[in-house]
């Protein structure tokens, strides 16, 4: 099957202090947006894995995931080539530890945001994708499955580093 579909993996952290949220502000195509610390899932790691390490790349943060918020579909159209994509999510919850000031931020990030919910209800416009509210309404919900939900098999983490 050479055309077979297969959904872009992501993971994204749900991080609240205080009752507010941690957001990333970046810059896209369509302009600056917020979203969830997020990215996709690279070769050769977990999802829960791949969670810290977008933390850490996106918030300068230590990032440790202790539940799986849910599973997440969303589709998109990008607004200058017209493709369609499917993301397939997964919304992790956890404490953010130690901030690396030294540290600087993904390419594309512009800075880091602690909003309040009426504050992310407010901007829904400028969110990256419905699911950001969704993950933190699903998270305010008390949706909270254990992590050994997601199992990784030892053959993905195999030769991960020649990858």
């Amino acid at each position: 099957m050479p055309n077979r579909w297969k959904p872009n993996v992501t993971v994204a952290a749900i991080i609240e202090r205080e009752g507010r949220f941690l957001l990333v502000e970046e810059d896209t195509a369509d302009g600056l947006r917020l979203n969830n610390p997020a990215g996709h899932l690279d070769p050769g790691e977990s999802p829960i894995d791949a969670c810290t390490r977008e933390v850490l790349e996106e918030t300068a943060h230590d990032f440790v995931p202790a539940a799986l918020v849910g599973v997440y579909l969303n589709r998109f159209t990008r607004t200058r080539t017209g493709d369609d994509i499917t993301y397939l999510r997964f919304a992790f919850a956890g404490a953010l530890g130690t901030h690396h000031d030294w540290r600087a931020l993904d390419e594309g990030i512009v800075r880091t945001v602690w909003m309040t919910l009426d504050e992310l209800r407010a901007s829904a416009d400028r969110h990256r994708s419905p699911l950001v509210l969704q993950c933190i309404e699903d998270y305010l919900g008390g949706r909270r499955f254990p992590l050994a939900l997601i199992h990784t098999d030892a053959s993905v983490l195999q030769g991960a580093a020649a990858l």
